[in-house]
């Protein structure tokens, strides 16, 4: 019954927000004195989505079985995630289980603030190409045509602008429909090749070497796991455990696979410094100076949240500049193209007044 409920499709959402709220008031049910059974069947109670109150249930459920609260969010896999399952299940162990909460809340939050960031930067310039291309193919399929009778009529010889503009249109016309089909097959095949670990890793490691965006999307990922085996080392969990949980929290397969490696050489007592070292593609060399004095001081705890907390402001310098670095190159290629449309077009009835009147 537990894995069927586990694979049902509205178990399998939960939004960021949504779990931020679950810790914080749950953390304030405790901290007001109330048993934490009780806390969790007035958060069932609480008006939420479907998901939320499903997954609730199944909880509360767990938790009057006997079952530990970190156990219950366990068994639904990626919704809750390792770190948060681990920072409740040190709670639970050290007494200290309002306390971890509200501290976890705290730090969902901040990732929250950091993603948004990050994709509210990338959202301008997607929303701009989208609205040149939309422009353009309104120009050339539906506008141009309605001129086009006018210009066949002409008994000169057409700019090469012109000429170019009339094939363009043509093929859309004729051929638009499958340009279209082609286009979804195209979303949709990327899509599914999306989830092949090979695919998704050469797409990953692609968007890392891409200008702007690259560094943008590396000091993400650096603040994010900076500051999760930060946050895991502070709770007193092994660093062989704490980098195997950071390594689940990266949604990006190249540093997954790298931070997972450092994990396993971990084991074979190497320190993490050496192994920041030999990827200094996606692990910069400032990062790796500064966790090798952590580790030689004994404070890699408070370094790694030192770094994070670089990489965060990093994060919010390149979004805050990132509309004043793009925004000049999309108003020239816009233009450009907008441009070639316009000219097209009112070149040829230009020719055409100084053809009839010379």
């Amino acid at each position: 019954m537990n894995k069927f409920l586990k694979n049902l499709p509205f178990l399998t959402r939960l939004s960021i927000q949504e779990k931020i709220m679950f810790a914080k008031r749950l953390s304030i049910l405790i901290r007001a004195g109330n048993p934490i059974l009780e806390c969790l069947r007035m958060l069932k109670n609480q008006p939420g989505s479907a998901s939320a109150t499903k997954i609730y249930s199944k909880i509360v459920s767990d938790v009057e079985r006997g079952q530990f609260l970190s156990s219950s969010l366990a068994s639904f896999g990626n919704i809750f995630g390792d770190f948060a399952v681990n920072v409740i299940r040190i709670g639970e162990m050290s007494g200290t289980l309002e306390t971890n909460l509200n501290y976890l809340a705290e730090e969902l939050k901040k990732k929250q603030e950091l993603r948004r960031k990050v994709v509210g930067a990338m959202v301008y310039p997607v929303i701009v190409v989208a609205a040149t291309i939309a422009l353009s193919v309104l120009l050339t399929v539906f506008i141009f045509p309605k001129v086009l009778p006018i210009f066949a009529s002409f008994k000169f010889d057409l700019p090469f602008t012109t000429k170019t503009l009339i094939f363009v249109s043509g093929f859309f016309i004729n051929f638009g429909f499958y340009v279209l089909l082609g286009f979804i097959a195209a979303i949709v095949a990327f899509i599914f090749l999306r989830r092949t670990p090979g695919f998704r890793t050469f797409v990953d490691s692609w968007v890392l070497k891409t200008p702007i965006f690259g560094r943008l999307i590396q000091s993400y990922y650096m603040a994010n796991f900076c500051r999760t085996l930060g946050l895991l080392l502070k709770s007193q969990i092994s660093i062989v455990e704490a980098t195997k949980i950071s390594a689940s929290t990266v949604k990006n397969m190249v540093y997954r696979r790298e931070i997972t490696a450092m994990s396993e050489n971990l084991l074979r007592g190497e320190v993490i410094s050496k192994h920041l070292a030999k990827h200094q593609n996606i692990f910069p060399p400032i990062m790796t100076q500064m966790v090798s004095v952590g580790e030689t001081t004994g404070t890699l705890s408070d370094t790694l949240l030192f770094v994070s907390e670089l990489y965060e402001n990093e994060v919010d310098m390149i979004t805050k500049n990132l509309s004043n670095t793009i925004e000049p190159a999309l108003m020239i290629v816009m233009g450009a193209l907008v441009g070639f449309i316009a000219v097209s077009i009112i070149t040829p009835i230009y020719e055409l007044t100084q053809y009839i009147h010379p």
